[in-house]
């Protein structure tokens, strides 16, 4: 059905090359500038961030079978072809983010485990993702009493310590089955490319990227939590610098994302000439909460300038912009966010630091000079 590969991402019929910088290319992690990263609401495909935990699978669509089983009435196993003709499709604006995405900042503080690449402000992506509501395709299958959490099981064989396996992951089931939770082959309009799951994928909008499980062939509907170690031993938060096993057994596993946001222009190290300053950025909540508000500061936090919102759906991100005076000289711009159960970002990177760098959510920070 399938063979194994690296390979740099590409975009079937997108014009240009990938507009994207290579933390790693086996497996791939690769994020775009960050600045024209929010030029637009909607991410194109081409300039989408990539993380992977393994090759990136060759799958022949006619072999291919999606896999329901666990505790439902009716085990299936569909063809692609056959997901449209049982289930009304649907389209989803979505963002979806790294749950490592602004790594490099706790990185700084103190260092984190080694091998992780250390993510700019950039492991995020906006699009429109076309699909079959995973509601939908349970329903179909009879969920039975006492299930809790549904588990997604990808096609992509990733290393880790125990040896080589395949990536899983889980979300609660009543998160399952929010209208909004996809199993998506269509993403801006065209399939799915390889490197973002082709021919299928989970979208999970509001959750941290690693539960929107790529190339996913199979899917069980259990009384706990997946028993991937994707699941069950990373994508945790642990701030002891050398935990033990028992530690990484208790940590809760990560599900929703934080309250963030972050500046996407002026650049850090900008030159700039002095005077009104427009600042951009991107702002995101968790779970099925929105942004409510962003803040600029160009005095370190003692006064706030209000940005103007372009809000998106629920679970997408929404984008901002400011306009900020600055005098000649050097500055520090910050920018912070709350949402609508009126969480706010926490001030220093230190309040949040973990020894794998995961869900920094402090306020972000830009340095600029500004001439006459």
């Amino acid at each position: 059905m399938l063979d194994q590969r690296m390979s740099r991402p590409t975009q079937p019929g997108a014009e240009g090359p990938p507009a994207l910088e290579f933390l790693s290319h086996g497996p791939i992690k690769a994020q775009t500038e960050l600045a024209s990263l929010i030029a637009e609401p909607v991410t194109a495909n081409r300039d989408f961030f990539v993380c992977c935990h393994g090759g990136v699978p060759r799958v022949d669509v006619d072999a291919y079978r999606l896999e329901i089983e666990g505790m439902v009435r009716r085990p299936l196993r569909l063809r692609l072809g056959d997901l449209s003709p049982l289930l009304p499709e649907t389209e989803v604006e979505a963002t979806l983010q790294c749950a490592g995405n602004r790594r490099a900042e706790l990185d700084d503080v103190a260092p984190v485990a080694s091998g992780e690449p250390r993510w700019g402000a950039s492991a995020i992506g906006n699009a429109v993702w076309r699909g079959v509501p995973l509601a939908s395709l349970l329903d179909a299958a009879g969920v039975l009493d006492g299930a809790t959490h549904v588990a997604f099981y990808g096609l992509d064989r990733c290393p880790h310590p125990a040896g080589i396996t395949e990536y899983g992951a889980s979300i609660p089931l009543r998160k399952a089955l929010e209208r909004n939770v996809l199993l998506a082959h269509e993403m801006n309009g065209r399939p799915l490319p390889e490197e973002h799951g082709f021919p299928l994928r989970v979208i999970v909008p509001g959750y941290i990227g690693a539960r929107s499980v790529k190339w996913v062939q199979r899917i069980e509907v259990r009384a706990d939590s997946s028993p991937s170690p994707f699941q069950r031993q990373a994508y945790k938060l642990i701030s002891k610098p050398d935990p033990t096993d028992s530690d990484w057994r208790r940590a809760a596993e990560l599900g929703e994302l934080s309250i963030n946001s972050a500046i996407g222009a002026p650049r850090d190290g900008a030159e700039l000439v002095a005077g009104t300053l427009v600042v951009r950025g991107w702002a995101m909540a968790g779970g099925q909460r929105t942004v409510t508000r962003v803040e600029v500061s160009r005095d370190h936090g003692r006064t706030w300038i209000e940005a103007t919102l372009r809000p998106g759906a629920t679970g997408s991100w929404t984008l901002w912009e400011a306009e900020v005076a600055l005098g000649p000289g050097s500055h520090e711009l910050i920018c912070r966010a709350w949402d609508s159960a009126a969480n706010v970002q926490p001030e220093d990177p230190q309040q949040v630091w973990n020894v794998r760098g995961y869900m920094n959510h402090s306020w972000h920070r830009v340095r600029v000079w500004a001439e006459d």
